[in-house]
């Protein structure tokens, strides 16, 4: 009904700039006559509003798709440059995958062993992995404990056993899932914990998000594409073979 009443109005606009139209605005009466010509219209024709509401939205996507790239654009050294974000993969690798990520997210949980069967059968792919809590304190936790676990070079390890963490995710109950992997110092890992610095990384991770139009994890940039939402191997094994064609 609104993007009716948002059509009718355009025509009405549209009426009025017509060449010859008065300067002055419709009357009540004018206005009521007009709706109804165009309701007549549309009764005996309903395909010119599909015809317009498609053109509209056909117009709408392609708009978004504009700002979405435009934003990748401007954000792609934040996205694939930052010293500070764990990576996987192959360093030199000629396709980059950028993942924003929730370990409480079911989704993630799904997308994460396709990602890392990717990342085993193609050693051309480096992944850059994105902490993004945003289901809650709990989450925050969990991203705080793998980034400071990445200090040592235990994010991999400890990714993975988050990945599948269940129970109340408590700063105890992760910690201890962490130093479960081994190879941690404790005290270094509880210190890295509370560095403001970690606190900024997942600041400018949620700004970045919200910047390039991400509104939920999992989120995936591919050849400077950004896909929303859990996919499986055969779609990223086809979206990477599009961003080697595009030369990305």
């Amino acid at each position: 009904m609104k993007r009716l009443l948002a059509f009718l109005s355009l025509l009405l606009a549209l009426a009025a700039a017509a060449p010859g139209a008065s300067a002055q605005p419709f009357s009540p009466d004018q206005r009521a006559e007009l709706e109804k010509i165009i309701r007549e219209v549309l009764t005996r024709d309903p395909s010119i509003l599909r015809e317009a509401l498609a053109k509209l939205e056909a117009a709408e996507s392609h708009a978004q798709a504009t700002a979405a790239r435009a934003a990748l654009a401007a954000n792609a050294d934040l996205l694939v440059a930052n010293p500070a974000d764990p990576t996987l993969g192959n360093p030199e690798g000629d396709v980059t995958i950028v993942e924003f990520s929730d370990y409480r997210c079911p989704y993630c949980r799904r997308a994460h062993p396709e990602v890392r069967r990717l990342l085993a059968e193609d050693r051309r792919l480096r992944l850059v992995a994105k902490e993004l809590p945003i289901l809650g304190p709990g989450s925050v936790v969990m991203a705080r404990v793998a980034l400071a676990a990445h200090r040592q070079g235990r994010w991999e390890a400890v990714n993975a056993r988050l990945i599948t963490f269940q129970g109340e995710p408590t700063e105890a109950a992760v910690v201890g899932t962490a130093l479960s992997v081994g190879g941690i110092d404790e005290a270094r890992l509880r210190r890295d914990m509370g560095d403001p610095a970690i606190a900024a990384q997942l600041q400018a991770n949620l700004q970045l998000a919200r910047a390039i139009g991400v509104s939920g994890t999992p989120a995936f940039v591919i050849g400077g594409r950004l896909i929303p939402g859990a996919i499986d191997l055969a779609e990223l094994r086809r979206l990477v073979a599009e961003a080697r064609g595009g030369g990305r």
